[in-house]
């Protein structure tokens, strides 16, 4: 009962945050909110949550992964995937080796190995964290697509070497060559049973749905034990199931093309998604707030390792972590923005330093979040020999720090250098997305006109036919005609107040909806019918 309660009692926490995220009269992010109310949360009572660190590393990261993996945009990745790959990987290793040797020489009574696991493991970014502090000033959609392609491979590759780093302080031992070996069947094998198990869990789904129809509740059950299956897989081969969630995720997006779910299983899917990722990155936030009381408790105990006495040198490490990873990333980000999307043609023109402001949000937007938290917590207890794993206190309140001062500072630093920033810009989707929409109209008109005659044919009556089937393609006409050769501004301005008068009538709608329930006017399952109507009209209109 006790382990249930503390559940309920944290995904209550999360609720209450995030209200109170957009009460507040400052634009201060979730995830921050989420922390300070984990800390009162920790202050107000004696009671502590006991983390298991497997368990926490089961339980969070698979299902974030996995959803990272299946909602990206694939080919906004592509197209700066050479940027993305500089961001992700090199940055990493960078990061693990250049921040580890500092952090070592830094705090000599840090072992090297768990100097390099704690550089491994804020190494990876968080997207989420950086679209919250984002929220009232919109990041260009192309850098959301770089970061989250990079927080995508940078969380497996940072919590690749975080294993490495373990396995080394665990044995004592460490061989650049056995490591190499192990890396390829680790990262090999993982990706593969990822792919795998997902390719084989679709079509199996999809052999039963045609032979015996789709249930919702169990489609949308099986995404979700999906990442786990593949984890916990790979976990049983000694691969990484971080790689096989991700993996599995990517596999998800392009499995479900040709597999195509009910419009209904999408909706419920995506709804119970979207809650597990809310309900999950809030309650690692939440958590880690409620362990700050005890780790600032334990600070004096901990900063003794450093060969110190005074508590407020663990704030200097702190920000000299911080400050190192900022200076590693812009000097990164400007080496690689120079070389991949800026580059113009002609000698002169690549030669050209990128904007600051660009640079530098780039560099901010690295934020440290719930994956540094998960991967830090999962520090062994203790080591192969029974005795206390060296520095694991330190190195749980040096990574808390570093994503409370990263999350800070961008809270601070990003609204000021995104405001009037513009990327380089993607090029326009507009004649792909109406050449798709011309395409799918004339596919719904050939499909009218035979169902059409076949109606005819059977019960005859063709007026009655050809009058309710014209009504439907005159509206299919019209988006081919408005579409062919492409939408005006003229014609976008129309479509665009088209879309708010419809919103209006929804809204209208609505109101006198409820005003009929209320007054006992309607039944509760016509009410419930109609509401599930507009809000799906409303989606549409919005989208």
């Amino acid at each position: 009962m006790d382990t249930v309660s503390i559940v309920l009692f944290l995904l209550l926490a999360v609720v209450v945050s995030g209200a109170i995220s957009r009460m507040l009269p400052i634009s201060l992010p979730t995830p921050l909110v989420q922390i300070l109310l984990g800390a009162g949360i920790g202050l107000s009572t004696s009671y502590r949550v006991e983390l298991d660190p497997e368990l926490f590393l089961l339980l969070f990261l698979p299902p974030l992964l996995f959803l990272d993996g299946w909602r990206i945009p694939k080919d906004e990745l592509l197209k700066d995937v050479s940027t993305v790959v500089e961001l992700a990987l090199g940055l990493v290793l960078i990061t693990v080796v250049g921040m580890g040797l500092f952090i070592h020489w830094m705090i000599p009574a840090m072992p090297m190995a768990v100097a390099f696991a704690l550089a491994a493991v804020v190494s990876p970014t968080d997207p989420i964290a950086v679209s919250a502090i984002a929220a009232r000033v919109p990041i260009p959609k192309r850098m959301m697509h770089i970061l989250e392609g990079e927080s995508l491979l940078n969380d497996a590759s940072g919590l690749v070497c975080l294993r490495f780093a373990i396995a080394a302080a665990l044995t004592g031992t460490f061989s650049a060559g056995t490591a190499a070996l192990n890396f390829l069947w680790v990262a090999g094998v993982g990706l593969a049973i990822g792919v795998a198990v997902t390719l084989a869990v679709t079509r199996a789904k999809a052999w039963v749905t045609k032979r015996w129809g789709e249930d919702t509740g169990s489609q949308v059950l099986v995404s979700l034990l999906i990442p786990f299956g593949s984890y916990l897989l790979a976990e049983h081969f000694h691969a990484s199931g971080i790689l096989a969630a991700v993996s599995a995720g990517v596999t998800m997006s392009f499995a479900e093309i040709s597999r195509q779910a009910m419009a209904v299983t999408r909706m419920r899917r995506n709804s119970v998604w979207d809650t597990i990722q809310f309900a999950l990155n809030g309650i690692i936030f939440v958590l880690l707030g409620e362990q700050l009381p005890a780790i600032l408790a334990g600070a004096k105990e901990t900063v003794t390792l450093t060969g110190h006495s005074a508590p407020w040198w663990l704030g200097i490490y702190v920000i000299a972590i911080v400050a190192g990873l900022a200076a590693l990333r812009f000097i990164w980000v400007w080496v690689s923005l120079r070389l991949t999307i800026l580059r113009k043609r002609g000698r002169e023109s690549a030669l050209q330093s990128p904007d600051w402001r660009l640079v530098a949000a780039m560099s901010f937007a690295g934020v440290r979040g719930a994956i540094t938290l998960a991967g830090v917590l999962t520090l062994p207890l203790a080591l192969d020999d029974g005795t206390a794993f060296p520095a694991r206190d330190l190195a749980i309140f040096l990574a808390a720090g570093v994503i409370i001062v990263s999350l800070v500072l961008a809270s601070v630093a990003l609204p000021l250098l995104l405001k009037g920033l513009v990327m380089p810009p993607e090029p326009s989707k507009q004649a792909e997305e109406d050449a798709a929409r011309v395409a799918t109209a004339e596919a719904a008109i050939r499909a009218i006109e035979r169902r059409q005659h076949a109606l005819s044919e059977d019960h005859g009556e063709a007026d009655l036919y050809a009058a309710a089937g014209a009504r439907v393609m005159d509206f299919y006409r019209e988006r081919i005609e408005s579409r062919s050769q492409g939408l005006s501004e003229a014609r976008r301005a129309e479509e665009q107040l088209i879309r708010e008068f419809q919103l209006v009538g929804v809204k209208a709608e609505r109101e006198a909806l409820v005003k009929l329930g209320r007054a006992r006017a309607i039944g509760s399952e016509v009410a419930r019918k109609l509401i599930r109507e507009l809000d799906l009209s409303e989606a549409r209109y919005r989208g």
